[in-house]
């Protein structure tokens, strides 16, 4: 009878950068084109693919018979740490070492008489070995960059910066004199951004620095790829939006995916999970228990290191907010430690009032009647996540384009507030105060709803990023 070989299937291969922020929104889009009869092969590093089965088991990677889970190596010694990787290694190594293990991966699916050849290739927008083996392959591809469309406008600023002569910065007095906060003129369709705001990685006085060539060297790779999409939607993002179209105009705005994801049937999928930790989901039981809009929820995703200093600032100014409070506090948070440790009197003072995990279901947290607002490090998924449940923000941006979000978040979209990089119990526990009972986070509140409103909107049967899906998928994936 008919093999797989012989149906029109298209097949197409994802491939995520390999840390949580980025293999969450990969997954989303992957399941998103299985419900448009793709068949998936969704390809993470080996190292993530060990951490993954920890965090579920086996069956989390069993996959369908036509959504199936392969590995390429990193490049890295190996490991079995349960932790985030070193964000500069991984990223000089991928660059290095990922293209001809991902092309043998290729070979090896279109030799397979179990699966469709590989008609399209779904590349994460820091992986651009994708480009170059689709060229090789002659087939489609496209660039997922999967963090705001702001963050992409500042990375594809590097260059320019480093002509203009204003960065790398000649010593490192940058950090205290007040060149942070000096404005940047002539960044199209971003206005009033300050160095400070740019994503973290010009903030360094090396000109060959790995994170400042890598982001800034693959931020324009991507315009050489035949197209981009964005998890983002028009009306947020939009002057960068148009900034990036007049320059490349081949761009899908096709977010948020936390959205458009609920057109897709979630039982199809019930064993996979993308969280490279374990998640704690008792905690959805103990917001059943807590008052509408009374808890803080405080999350700093996956890869934000802290002093023990900061820690405990923080666990204080939480505890004197008097708020109900849930925090998740990974292993790893605490520089240089597996295990975040706070006193036993600590734990008496808030046993009523907080609760602390290692991990947990965030889309479902931020759902949660219960939640009030979100203290955040300002990762675009989250603040995605954020804007989709209608949640405003107190932001502690750590690096990366996390800085450029935080800036939006308190000024453009007006839903947040920022703490201070030095953090204090005070400056906490006054921000919490005001973001849940104040005047201030009342606005914000209510600006929060109207953004989730326009995101709904956007993802609904015929509104734009659901059209804008479909257009992608029929220009660029040349599937109709």
């Amino acid at each position: 009878m008919g093999s797989i070989k012989a149906t029109t299937k298209p097949h197409a291969v994802c491939v995520p950068y390999p840390s949580q922020g980025h293999v969450t929104p990969m997954m989303q889009l992957a399941k998103l084109l299985h419900s448009k009869s793709f068949h998936i092969t969704f390809v993470n590093t080996e190292f993530n693919h060990r951490r993954l089965i920890r965090s579920k088991g086996p069956d989390a990677l069993k996959g369908l018979p036509d959504f199936r889970f392969e590995t390429i190596p990193d490049g890295l010694p190996s490991s079995d740490r349960d932790a985030t990787q070193d964000v500069r290694a991984l990223s000089d190594s991928t660059r290095k070492n990922c293209l001809v293990p991902f092309l043998e991966l290729v070979g090896k699916l279109n030799s397979s008489a179990e699966v469709p050849p590989v008609s399209c290739i779904v590349s994460d927008g820091v992986m651009s070995f994708g480009i170059k083996a689709a060229e090789i392959l002659g087939i489609p591809e496209v660039q997922f960059w999967t963090t705001s469309a702001c963050g992409f406008m500042g990375y594809l600023q590097f260059d320019q910066l480093a002509k203009r002569g204003l960065v790398a910065f000649k010593d490192e007095k940058f950090f205290s004199d007040g060149t942070l906060d000096k404005t940047v003129e002539g960044i199209p369709g971003m206005s009033n951004i300050r160095f400070k705001d740019l994503p973290s990685y010009i903030r360094t006085t090396d000109p060959n620095d790995i994170m400042f060539d890598f982001m800034g060297s693959e931020a324009q790779k991507c315009l050489t790829s035949p197209a981009i999409i964005f998890n983002t939607f028009d009306q947020l993002e939009h002057e960068v939006l148009q900034a990036i179209a007049s320059k490349f105009p081949n761009i899908y705005t096709i977010g948020p995916l936390p959205l458009l994801s609920r057109h897709v049937q979630e039982s199809d999928f019930k064993s996979f999970t993308s969280s490279l930790w374990k998640e704690d989901s008792e905690c959805l039981g103990w917001l059943d228990r807590q008052e509408p809009n009374s808890v803080v929820y405080v999350n700093y995703g996956s890869v934000t290191v802290m002093t023990e200093e900061h820690l405990k600032e923080f666990a204080w100014g939480f505890a004197n907010s008097k708020q109900p409070f849930l925090w998740i506090v990974r292993p790893d948070v605490v520089m240089g430690t597996d295990s975040a440790i706070l006193p036993e009197e600590y734990f008496e003072e808030i046993k009523d009032r907080g609760l602390i995990v290692n991990w947990c279901p965030q889309e479902k947290v931020l759902l949660h009647p219960a939640v009030g607002v979100f203290l955040t490090h300002c990762g675009w998924n989250s603040m995605i996540e954020s804007i989709s449940a209608g949640v405003p923000v107190i932001c502690w941006p750590f690096f990366a384009d996390q800085q450029t979000n935080c800036r939006y978040a308190c000024t453009t979209w007006g839903i947040g507030m920022e703490v201070n990089y030095d953090v204090k119990r005070g400056d906490i526990e006054n921000l919490v105060k005001e973001m849940m009972v104040g005047e201030e986070g009342k606005k914000m509140r209510e600006n929060a709803l109207e953004w989730k409103k326009k995101a709904v909107a956007a993802t609904d049967i015929g509104g734009e990023a659901y059209s804008n899906f479909d257009k992608f998928i029929k220009e660029a994936l040349h599937h109709r």
